[in-house]
């Protein structure tokens, strides 16, 4: 009995998973605490380790994998940044920050979506008493979303983009 259909089959069913969770996770890196890059990462060497690296896809790998650190980083940095751009204290930053992370875990996706942003605001509004101040640096932390956003999203895209050439020149 011939089973090279029924592994073509199973080859083909298992693209097609890779590029939905790839798209899924694309899509997912609107909410900003969603690992979305780290999953394309994740998903592509699964696909290495299935069908092997060879030099040009461990080149593209390592490049994946640079590319999904600094996604992460980027993330947080942008963010980080821009509040603190408009004078937001780091006790502020870190505490909105671990709001995200555990508001986004207790209350997926919308918790730390809403709390971070509140913890900002009362903790700025506590160090400064000034409403307007503490409500610039939000708009400042919504901003730095904005650009970690589209940060991560273009590198997102540039690693599904990666792989692909991976997948069609071996």
């Amino acid at each position: 009995m011939n089973l090279d259909p029924f592994f073509e089959f199973l080859n083909s069913v298992a693209m097609i998973l890779m590029i939905l969770v790839m798209i899924v996770s694309l899509i997912g890196l609107v909410v900003p605490i969603f690992p979305g890059t780290v999953i394309i990462w994740l998903v592509t060497l699964i696909y290495g380790l299935i069908n092997g690296f060879g030099t040009g896809g461990g080149i593209i790998f390592a490049i994946l994998t640079i590319l999904m650190i600094v996604s992460t980083l980027a993330d947080n940095i942008l963010m980080g940044a821009k509040a603190r751009e408009n004078g937001a204290s780091w006790l502020s930053i870190g505490l909105a920050l671990g709001t995200a992370i555990v508001g986004t875990m207790i209350f997926p996706p919308v918790g730390g979506l809403i709390g971070a942003p509140l913890v900002l605001y009362l903790s700025e509004y506590n160090r400064v008493r000034d409403r307007d101040k503490a409500l610039a640096t939000v708009k400042a932390l919504a901003l730095g979303w904005g650009w970690a956003f589209v940060a991560r999203f273009g590198i997102g895209v540039v690693m599904i983009g990666l792989w692909a050439v991976w997948v069609f020149v071996s």
